[in-house]
């Protein structure tokens, strides 16, 4: 085994930093759109800082922006926005309709036909909205059947991936796989120039998820169980002698910390309802209708020197407080919601929706936060909330944007729209797949066509794009441009091919799939797969044998996103809403790695070597 020499300084740096980046983008505690800025800031400053010539040719650090506008970033934002158009007009509802309708028939063959169906769909559609879909579907075929729905909620959320990887559009991992192989002189792939070894790996799968997953995964309860404490009603009713009387609303809000909503005030002498404006003054007599846990209602009554009544008797031992006609919701938050860095105060989501949040779900379990701090927690994408409100409150809820309510109840929206928002999906694959158009321009105007049809308006197509994959999509290419004309890629490709002397061809691909494997379920799959595709080139050129299969091994490799829930955001979902824990992932993704990899090793050096 020959080591390399070690490359210039700014290879080096490159090297440093890529490891660096990677580490923040794991951090749970550092969002990934802070990491994400983070790294372009850096390479911008160290390329100001210390210029770099290569053969005469100097790197301008401005070249380092071309991300925000690589066809790559517009192709994974167009497809962003149309899939959320299917979820908002209701384009995939006849599907779920008919397939909830085929499961009172054969729970056994419709699993097979849910996961042939999830998969298809995610070939050309994100899978977020796909996930989005199924989950309601499936949740109320348990409670129908009262079965265990850990069966179906994980092998359904990995086909959506599985499926994802057999299209060019499948996923932005693909697109950015695709487009940074283009930039770096390789022959563009085509629509569904990888399908066929990627079909034979999914059937595969497929067979392994219908049959074999559902066996080994143990049984898990909901990921909210009903027991959470509950919100009362009550009257607070203002005594004379009062400390309240002649302040005004904001004023006794603020005595409580602002806490305490007021839903309408009764004011004698005959009661009438008075709207609880900031601005309107408190008198002696009058009754604040409220609602919250009974100890703080407690609270207030001491606070406000008030005495606390139900509808008719003052609440004592005798005359408890009672439960209201009230129905809870678990509320599973998208990226579309908006939602995403901000607190349940900073959203104003009691105020907007008139809920109570009882509980905030985060990885499978309930965060233990105290009541208190649960309105300053900031809402992550994938959080599911435990609610609590009247049908109307829930009703709402249900049509607002971003928010999936799993109640296993919840009818699936429906437009006039619907058609017309799955036949431009159909026209932009149509036109890319037949090569009029590239996607990146096929899905723009696809976008365009949906605003002007008013199938979507433009806070839809905002709230579809997410900050996240932004920024990682842009950051992932600024460092692998990088690291490619530094030479840190030909140094890694160098140091990897080293390492694996000793192994033919077919075998260095394998290890770099595996490689890719690992590292995504760590890391960002984006950020692995650009790092990837520059060293997969590299070394095939070294190897002096085809591109073609180490760029397919890459990005197969970081589509590999199955035994960690953190590895792809529709895994942390599934994990939320089937009460799945980290070691399911693991028990059922890791087999499924090792049959991917195997079969793709085998069919890849088949088909290309």
């Amino acid at each position: 085994m020959t080591i390399p020499d070690l490359p210039n300084n700014h290879a080096l740096a490159m090297l440093l930093i890529t490891i660096i980046a990677l580490y923040f983008f794991r951090r749970d505690d550092i969002p990934l759109q802070t990491s994400s800025l983070a790294v372009i800031a850096i390479l911008a400053l160290v390329f100001t800082v210390f210029p770099f010539e290569d053969n005469g040719v100097h790197l301008e650090p401005s070249s380092l922006f071309y991300g925000f506008g690589h066809e790559a970033l517009v192709t994974v934002c167009g497809l962003m926005i149309i899939g959320h158009a299917l979820v908002r007009t209701g384009a995939l509802e006849p599907i779920g309709r008919n397939l909830a309708k085929l499961w009172k028939i054969s729970p056994t063959l419709s699993l097979l036909v849910t996961l042939l169906v999830a998969g298809t769909l995610s070939a050309f559609v994100n899978n977020t909205p796909i996930v989005v879909l199924f989950l309601p579907i499936l949740i109320s075929v348990a409670i129908r059947t009262k079965t265990d729905s850990s069966p179906m909620l994980l092998p359904m959320g990995l086909a959506t991936l599985v499926g994802g990887m057999t299209t060019t559009i499948g996923t932005s991992t693909n697109l950015l796989v695709v487009s940074v192989a283009s930039d770096m002189g390789f022959r563009r792939f085509g629509m569904f120039d990888f399908a066929p070894p990627a079909l034979i790996a999914a059937a595969i799968a497929i067979i392994y998820l219908w049959l074999i997953a559902p066996r080994i995964i143990p049984d898990r309860t909901p990921s909210l169980p009903d027991t959470s404490p509950r919100i009362f009603g009550g009257y607070l009713n203002i005594n004379e002698e009062g400390s309240c009387v002649g302040k005004t609303v904001a004023e006794i809000r603020k005595l409580t910390d602002n806490q305490m909503l007021i839903e309408f005030i009764q004011r004698k002498p005959d009661y009438r309802n008075v709207i609880p404006l900031p601005d309107t003054k408190i008198k002696a007599g009058d009754r604040l209708k409220v609602k919250d846990y009974p100890d703080r209602l407690k609270e207030y009554e001491t606070v406000l020197n008030a005495t606390l009544h139900t509808e008719k008797h003052k609440v004592d031992s005798e005359h408890p407080l009672v439960e209201e006609k009230q129905t809870l919701a678990e509320i599973v938050v998208i990226q579309s919601s908006g939602l995403n860095g901000q607190t349940l105060k900073q959203a104003n989501f009691k105020e907007r929706f008139g809920v109570a949040v009882l509980a905030l779900h985060r990885d499978g379990k309930a965060m233990d936060l105290g009541r208190r701090s649960l309105n300053k927690v900031p809402i992550q994408t994938g959080d599911v909330l435990l609610v609590q409100g009247d049908d109307e409150q829930v009703n709402v809820l249900k049509a607002a944007r971003g928010l999936l309510i799993i109640d296993g109840a919840a009818n699936l929206p429906y437009s006039k729209k619907a058609p017309l928002a799955l036949g431009i999906l159909i026209s932009v694959i149509l036109v890319a797949a037949l090569g009029l158009l590239p996607i990146a321009v096929s899905s723009l105007c696809g976008v365009l066509i949906l605003l002007a049809t008013k199938c979507i308006n433009w806070d839809d197509a905002s709230s579809a794009l997410s900050s996240q994959v932004i920024l990682i999509v842009a950051a992932s290419l600024a460092l692998g441009a990088a690291m490619m004309k530094t030479g840190g890629a030909e140094y890694m490709a160098q140091m990897f091919v080293a390492l694996a002397f000793d192994l033919p061809p077919a075998g260095i691909l394998s290890a770099l799939m595996l490689l890719l494997a690992v590292l995504t379920n760590i890391v960002s799959n984006n950020a692995a797969a650009v790092i990837g595709t520059p060293i997969a080139i590299s070394v095939a050129n070294q190897l002096n044998v085809p591109v073609e299969p180490f760029v397919l091994a890459v990005l197969f490799g970081a589509n590999l996103s199955f035994a960690t829930p953190m590895a792809y955001k529709t895994n942390v979902l599934v994990m939320n809403a089937g009460g799945y824990k980290f070691s399911d992932f693991m028990r059922v993704g890791i087999p499924l790695i090792i049959l991917m990899w195997v079969t793709l090793s085998f069919v890849l050096s088949w088909m290309y070597l």
